[in-house]
């Protein structure tokens, strides 16, 4: 029998607003265990939540990017459920009336183009955090995460590998850091997906899902998915049953193994949050933020193509993480020099990320002092040779470009009269070769000019060195 996988994804973002979704707690990751906690996120009685604009205002954005269509009269529910991350014993979320809905992500695959539908996107609040201890067996409970605000972004079920649901996945991460949202740091759990994911035999109806929760590694999820497929077929082809439940993956072993039974929304009790007003999202608002939105990745590929010249490739790496596309722009505006920072950031920068293994969220590198490098090599005060141990210097030990030139004594040499002296001594020393030269054999220049570079210790200017070579070698 032949099978086909039908895949829903629900991805959460944690939002990067400077305080929680219902109070004034920051939300800065890491800190001592439930110091970033207040009455109102560790659920005290009789307190009041307030809701954060701005986390209104990054969801709506996120829905613009996404094509969506946004719910003017919005409101809050409470999911009742408890565990013992969830103080309150209840999560406010949206259910009933997601602030946006009925959008789509177009994504590419080897396979081609392909629309995944959104079926919403609504805020809620992130639970706390447990931390087992394997020595003592103990759990302890740090509630700094309660409060968090999140985006909950559920698409349809339009996967059917997990080739698509990657390429989703690193689209819709692209967006968030260029809508400036999200963090993405999948390390720290700012992005996680559950994988919905059930088999069926091709055409046939529906089968029963699992749900593979709080995935936050990409190659993980790929493995995931395989691996729940597999997993699937030989139960079902051994004549078994698929059970609905929530698994958890064990990326160590690349295997699952079963956490619970999967709760429907009426297992829930969902009702309206009664301590929270609906939301009213008028027409000006709307416009306001539409007029502000960022550009995102796209588009900035477009106009560095465009605008600059630079080529697919070379705009596709600038833009590949928004902190790397940042530091092009901030260079580029101070050195003037579009074409000659973009082959230095996708050049040697990369070159240096890649030996060092720093991550494109992790680069930190002062735009001044790499401005100041760019303009010194255009200038033609250091030669590409220096330029690039430079490079190095300002990558790995944050070095000030000037001083380390001044240093090292690299500045190129461009006086004319130490130049001249230089040709005519490698004249005197090679009169042989100079006279062949004279004589028609123009190969013989090269070797010149390399002696005249040799006597300027590699810091003369190969232009300068060029001209007065060529014209002792006519008189």
């Amino acid at each position: 029998m032949k099978w086909e996988t039908v895949i829903g994804l629900e991805v959460h973002a944690e939002m990067s607003t400077d305080s929680k979704i219902f109070c004034g707690c920051t939300t800065a990751y890491g800190g001592e265990p439930n110091t970033h906690v207040c009455p109102v996120c560790s659920g005290m009685p009789g307190v009041l939540p307030k809701l954060n604009r701005s986390v209104v205002e990054y969801a709506l954005r996120t829905g613009f990017a996404l094509n969506c269509e946004i719910t003017k009269y919005s409101k809050f529910d409470r999911k009742n459920y408890f565990y013992p991350d969830l103080p309150k014993a209840y999560q406010v979320s949206q259910l009933y009336a997601p602030i946006c809905r009925n959008g789509y992500l177009e994504i590419e695959t080897g396979s081609g183009k392909k629309s995944i539908r959104i079926r919403e996107i609504h805020m809620e609040e992130d639970a706390g955090k447990l931390i087992h201890d394997p020595r003592s067996g103990n759990t302890q409970m740090d509630f700094n995460r309660c409060g968090v605000p999140l985006m909950e972004i559920v698409s349809q079920p339009d996967f059917q590998n997990a080739e698509e649901v990657i390429a989703y996945l690193e689209k819709l991460r692209e967006i968030l850091l260029y809508l400036d949202v999200c963090d993405c740091k999948m390390q720290e759990g700012s992005i996680r997906t559950d994988i919905n994911l059930s088999v069926r035999p091709v055409g046939g109806e529906l089968g029963v899902r699992t749900e593979t929760k709080n995935m936050n590694s990409f190659k993980a999820i790929g493995r995931a998915i395989e691996h729940e497929i597999k997993r699937q077929i030989e139960i079902l082809e051994d004549g078994g049953h698929i059970v609905q439940e929530t698994r958890r993956w064990d990326d160590d072993k690349g295997q699952s193994s079963g956490m619970r039974s999967k709760e429907n929304a009426q297992d829930y009790r969902y009702f309206p949050e009664p301590d929270l007003l609906p939301l009213q999202i008028d027409d000006m608002w709307i416009t306001q933020l539409i007029e502000t939105m960022p550009e995102l990745a796209q588009q900035k590929r477009e106009r560095y193509t465009h605008d600059y010249g630079l080529s697919e490739y070379e705009a596709q790496v600038l833009t590949v993480h928004k902190n790397i596309c940042d530091l092009f722009e901030s260079v580029s505006k101070m050195s003037g020099q579009p074409l000659e920072t973009a082959h230095l950031l996708t050049g040697e920068i990369m070159r240096l990320m890649n030996n060092t293994n720093v991550l494109p969220e992790d680069l930190s590198l002062d735009a001044c002092k790499l401005s100041t490098l760019i303009e010194l090599v255009c200038s033609g005060k250091i030669n590409r040779s220096a330029y690039k141990e430079t490079v190095e210097a300002v990558f790995t030990d944050n070095a000030d470009p000037q001083a380390y030139i001044s240093e090292k004594g690299l500045l190129m040499i461009n006086d004319d009269k130490t130049v001249i002296e230089a040709v005519n001594a490698v004249l005197v020393e090679n009169n042989d070769t100079a006279a062949d030269y004279r004589a028609g054999k123009e190969k013989v220049f090269g070797f010149l000019m390399g002696q005249v570079m040799k006597k300027l210790k590699g810091k003369g200017n190969p232009d300068i060195a060029k001209k007065i070579l060529e014209d002792a070698l006519k008189s």
